[in-house]
């Protein structure tokens, strides 16, 4: 039994070095890049909610607002903007 105690302490003292020379080598990778966030602006989304209004959709534009505690477009706020679109889209 005590071989396996043995086997384990040798097998972490090799992880610990293993460790050991990755920080002295420092982490030379980049960080990874924070995904660029979308800037859509309010023309673009009244131009996809104004299609779906032409195609008789305008009931569930007006459900889709209220949903964004907005009776109007230009109460939305512009960080909604991404899944309002994405929303319209989908109908």
């Amino acid at each position: 039994m005590s071989d396996v105690y043995l086997t384990l302490a040798d097998g972490f003292e090799k992880l610990a070095a293993g460790y050991r020379t990755l920080a002295k080598q420092g982490d030379n990778t980049p960080p990874p890049a924070e995904p660029e966030a979308q800037h859509i602006t309010i023309e673009e989304v009244r131009a996809v909610l104004g299609k779906k209004s032409e195609e008789g959709k305008t009931r569930e534009i007006k459900a889709l607002l209220m949903k964004y505690d907005a009776g109007k477009l230009s109460g939305v706020k512009p960080e909604d903007y991404p899944a309002l679109i994405k929303e319209a889209e989908a109908l």
